[in-house]
């Protein structure tokens, strides 16, 4: 395989990366194998942190570390209790971007530019990309309703060009790619490249089971689905039988199958009720959540792990983007990229000059 000709953007020179490429960081699935892949391919490989403790995520940098020489993230909960010992964890390790689910604060950003770690944190509206940008985020990720897991309403194309015309800093798209049209697309509309979960998730370098990629694969477009009956917010996913039972449910019934769940999950996660319910209140964020999404607020992570780990799609879900619906091979990561980038050259090639005047 040849290897194609990069595109420089504002993305590419602000972390070093061949490719306007970001693979986004997936619990439970984007893990020292996935993230190596995408980096030695010449994208952004981003390392998910949110499902591992401090020595687990130590451990995971440093077997990226020894798998290439490529820059690549690490993805953080700003609202974590240990977020200052995974910042100096970041730090220590000289790892060159650190992402976010959730916007961090002004000092957490500070902290980590002070250190040269390059800040990016994911956003889903204008006024949020606005505000990590006052604070000082060195570039955004915007992501659009066609997005996997935890997302919003508005579609990429029209949150994309918002978010371009109100920050000064590199925006990288989210939400509904997966090849080179769509990274011209982006580039088009004024983005510095885009980032794909999906898509990354079903490539032969992701370990996620066989059995589970298959379902993904087999889905069409209506087949995934956006739900609040997991943990409150809207949240895009494979329909399972877990979802639907829940979306059928009513409160008695899903705070007893709730119930079933956590008990199933406990023994897993090591977590006490007490320390369940915890977590669980401390996600509401404000939220009018039943007690059934309590529970499940705290097991989601469990519940990713179910499907994503242990291969059991009857008990856990599956967070995925739209784009599974026209996803239909598992290339390498290698292939992916050198596929997205030949195909936007190609169409890039294709677009009309100029016209003049």
């Amino acid at each position: 395989m040849t290897a194609t000709t990069g595109i420089e953007t504002p993305l590419t020179r602000l972390v070093g990366v061949r490719h306007p490429l970001v693979q986004t960081g997936m619990g439970w699935v984007a893990g020292p194998r996935l993230v190596s892949a995408a980096a030695n391919a010449g994208a952004l490989g981003i390392l998910a942190s949110a499902t591992m403790t401090v020595e687990q995520l130590r451990a995971a940098v440093r077997e990226v570390a020894s798998r290439t020489d490529a820059p690549f993230g690490v993805n953080l909960r700003a609202d974590a209790g240990d977020a200052a010992e995974r910042v100096r964890l970041i730090v220590d390790e000289g790892v060159r971007v650190a992402s976010f689910a959730l916007a961090p604060s002004r000092e957490l950003i500070a902290r980590l530019k002070d250190a040269g770690v390059v800040v990016i944190p994911s956003v889903g509206a204008r006024r949020h990309a606005e505000k990590v940008a006052a604070w000082g985020a060195d570039a955004v990720v915007v992501q659009g309703g066609e997005g996997g897991g935890h997302t919003g309403n508005v579609a990429t194309t029209v949150l994309l060009p918002q978010v371009v015309d109100a920050v000064d800093i590199p925006v990288i798209a989210a939400g509904g790619f997966f090849d080179g049209r769509g990274l011209v697309a982006a580039l088009a509309y004024g983005a510095a490249g885009i980032a794909m979960g999906t898509r990354f998730l079903l490539t032969s370098d992701s370990t996620v089971p066989p059995a589970v990629q298959a379902r993904y694969l087999a889905a069409a477009v209506k087949d995934i689905t956006v739900t609040t009956k997991v943990d409150g917010l809207p949240h895009r996913m494979l329909r399972s039988e877990l979802v639907e039972t829940l979306e059928r449910s009513g409160r008695t019934t899903a705070l007893l199958r709730a119930v079933r769940h956590a008990a199933s999950f406990r023994k897993l996660s090591g977590l006490s009720w007490a320390q369940m319910v915890r977590d669980g209140l401390a996600m509401r964020h404000g939220r009018d959540l039943t007690w059934s999404q309590v529970l499940l607020a705290a097991n989601t992570p469990m519940l990713l792990k179910a499907s994503m780990v242990e291969g059991r799609t009857d008990l856990g879900v599956m967070a995925s983007g739209q784009v599974a619906g026209v996803i239909e091979e598992l290339p390498s990561c290698a292939e992916l990229v050198e596929r997205i980038m030949a195909e936007a050259h190609r169409t890039l090639a294709g677009l009309p000059p100029e016209a003049p005047g």
